[in-house]
């Protein structure tokens, strides 16, 4: 198993792993956070250091699960949270993100994310965000669920520049942020957080995946994740809550998928007009 552990940079500059754990569907039955927390636990001693969560998984018990799995490790951690667009105004993108701080048990949030846009107006929640930034509280901002029209708006805001990723869902079966909103992006090193980069698991049967998979005596999901991996500027968070589940996105990192792969893949999971996996390379 390899140590290194892939990375992407910030517009800012700032270096973080470009490989975490996702949350989602954590804390929705409380008979199973034990599992969850070990699950979240191993994937640290792994060298998995970023965590994605949010105040709408499990109502919030997904941070209180974070809080506790990463208890006494909090420094080696990047902890990515999120608001909800109706709490998404000035004073309630604050108030949301103190709740989130004390469910998390933390100081600051190192991510914090717009969720999805909603109906208050983008300058309210950045003016949020760069107040939380200025008392410390958040250290980056970012967005999630946009299209590429929303983020130029975004980004056409005073202090709107300083958007530092955008989380939305994107795998082999969901390639339509190739066509315009990817690139745009990775002009502006904002980066791309891909979540359920297994679509649920629905594509794991599709042949020319599992072909890839035998060729690295890999399976398909570390196939899956390691096409996703390979592209510039993007952070992808599998969730897992079983250990060995855990183990088998972690070995993702040591495949290096071939042209011929990549090929194969792509006839597979056609990319938009004019886009191919050996492009993005």
């Amino acid at each position: 198993m390899t140590d290194t552990m892939p990375q992407i940079t910030l517009p800012d500059g700032e270096v973080v792993p470009a490989f975490g754990q996702g949350t989602w569907h954590m804390g929705e039955n409380r008979r199973l956070a034990g599992e969850e927390e070990a699950a979240l636990r191993l994937g640290i001693e792994l060298g998995v250091n970023l965590i994605d969560t949010a105040e709408m998984y499990g109502n919030g018990t997904a941070e209180e699960i974070v809080a506790t799995a990463t208890q006494g490790l909090r420094d080696r951690l990047f902890i990515v949270s999120k608001v909800l667009p109706y709490n998404a105004s000035r004073a309630g993108t604050i108030e949301a993100c103190e709740r989130s701080l004390k469910r998390l048990n933390t100081d600051r949030i190192d991510l914090y994310l717009l969720h999805w846009t909603g109906s208050h107006p983008f300058t309210e929640t950045l003016a949020g965000f760069e107040r939380l930034q200025r008392d410390g509280k958040i250290r980056h901002h970012g967005v999630s669920n946009f299209n590429l029209d929303d983020m130029k708006k975004w980004v056409g805001l005073a202090g709107g520049k300083t958007v530092a990723a955008n989380q939305i869902l994107y795998n082999l079966t969901r390639r339509g942020p190739e066509w315009e909103l990817n690139p745009w992006c990775r002009e502006r090193r904002i980066a791309i957080m891909a979540y359920t980069p297994l679509e649920q698991g629905r594509m794991l049967g599709n042949r020319a995946l599992t072909e890839v998979a035998a060729r690295h005596d890999a399976t398909p999901a570390q196939v899956a994740l390691a096409w996703l991996l390979r592209e510039e500027g993007t952070i992808v968070i599998p969730k897992a809550s079983r250990p060995e589940h855990v183990r088998e996105n972690r070995g993702a990192l040591d495949i290096a998928l071939t042209e011929e792969d990549l090929i194969g893949l792509d006839r597979a999971f056609p990319p938009p007009k004019g886009k191919s996996s050996l492009g993005m390379l």
